[in-house]
C-alpha cells in the first residue's frame, strides 16, 4: 500500500492544525492500546493514525470529544457542587468572631472610633510630630 500523505486526509479534514490533533490524538491512542483499525504494514503510529483518517475508519468526533476532555482544566468529578460541611462552613457569621469592642476600648488601642457626629467619613490627615511623639 502506497504511503499515505497529507494531502489524502486534507480532503477528510480540510483544516490542517484540525488534522494535526486528530492524527496525534489517535496515534497517543494506539500508543496506549487501542486497536488499528486498518493493516500495521510495519508503520509507525502517526501513520497509522493519518491513513485511518484518510480511509475514514476512525470516527473523528469521537476523536474531537477526547481532544476536548484533555485540554479541559476541570474534570467532571470537580464540578461537582461542594461538600454540605463546606456549605455550612461559608454560612458561618464572622461578626461572632470580631466582637463589640467600646468607644472606650478603642481610644485606649489607640484608634478613632468614628462616631455619627463626624463631619466627613473617610481617612483624616494625621499631624506626624504627634505620630512620633514630638511637640
Amino acid at each position: 500500500m502506497a504511503r499515505v500523505t497529507v494531502e489524502d486526509c486534507i480532503e477528510r479534514i480540510p483544516n490542517r492544525f484540525d488534522l494535526v490533533m486528530t492524527a496525534a490524538q489517535r496515534a497517543r491512542g494506539i500508543m496506549k492500546g487501542d486497536l488499528p483499525t486498518i493493516e500495521r504494514d510495519n508503520d509507525k503510529n502517526p501513520v497509522i493514525a493519518l491513513r485511518e483518517i484518510a480511509a475514514e475508519t476512525v470516527d473523528n468526533d469521537a476523536l474531537n470529544d477526547g481532544i476536548v476532555k484533555k485540554l479541559q482544566r476541570l474534570s467532571a468529578q470537580e464540578e461537582q457542587e461542594p461538600l454540605v460541611e463546606e456549605a455550612a462552613a461559608a454560612d458561618v457569621d464572622l461578626s461572632e468572631m470580631i466582637g463589640d469592642y467600646s468607644e472606650a476600648e478603642g481610644e485606649e488601642a489607640g484608634m478613632h472610633v468614628a462616631t455619627a457626629a463626624d463631619s466627613e467619613p473617610g481617612f483624616e490627615d494625621v499631624d506626624l510630630s504627634q505620630m512620633t511623639g514630638e511637640d
